[in-house]
C-alpha cells in the first residue's frame, strides 16, 4: 500500500495535474527507456494529452557521469477525448503550464502550456523544457479544434 501511494505521489507534477504512464519502450540493454505518460487538461474537459519523453537508466547514467538528469527531449499529442468544455483559462499569448515534471535533481523540468488560439478556435499545447542553465530549443506542439469539421 505505501509503495501505490508513493508511485501516486511521484506521478503528481508541479502542476497539480496526474499523468498516468500508459507505455514504456526498451530502448537499449543500457535501461533506456522512452515512458509515455497520458494526462487530462485540468481546465479543460474533453481533451487528453501523450506526452513521451526519454528516461536514462542506470548504466548510462554511470557511465557519462551525469547521474542527476534526463535529457530535454519530449514529444506531445492531444486529442479531444469528449464534449469539449473550456473552463477558467488564461487566454494570453504566453498560455499556462498544465503539466510539468522534473528532468534534474535541480533545475531542469518539462513543462506543457496551453495557449488559446480564439481567432482559430484552437487550443495549443507545447511541451518544452525549462533549463535555467542553457535553455532549451527542444520542443513539440500538438493541437485540438475546437469546432472540428463534420463531414
Amino acid at each position: 500500500m505505501k509503495q501505490l501511494a508513493f508511485a501516486a505521489a511521484l506521478a503528481l507534477t508541479a502542476t497539480g495535474t496526474l499523468a498516468e504512464e500508459v507505455g514504456k519502450v526498451d530502448v537499449d540493454w543500457l535501461g533506456n527507456d522512452i515512458l509515455i505518460e497520458a494526462f487530462a487538461d485540468p481546465d479543460v474537459k474533453g481533451v487528453t494529452c501523450h506526452v513521451a519523453y526519454f528516461d536514462r537508466g542506470v548504466i548510462d547514467r554511470v557511465s557519462k557521469g551525469n547521474w542527476f538528469e534526463d535529457p530535454s527531449n519530449s514529444s506531445i499529442s492531444c486529442i479531444q477525448t469528449g464534449p469539449i468544455e473550456i473552463g477558467d483559462i488564461d487566454r494570453d499569448d504566453e498560455g499556462e503550464e498544465v503539466f510539468g515534471k522534473g528532468r534534474s535533481i535541480v533545475f531542469k523540468s518539462l513543462r506543457v502550456k496551453r495557449i488559446y488560439d480564439e481567432e482559430n478556435q484552437v487550443l495549443i499545447y507545447l511541451s518544452h523544457a525549462r533549463d535555467i542553465k542553457e535553455g532549451s530549443a527542444k520542443m513539440s506542439i500538438s493541437t485540438v479544434a475546437l469546432n472540428p469539421a463534420t463531414p
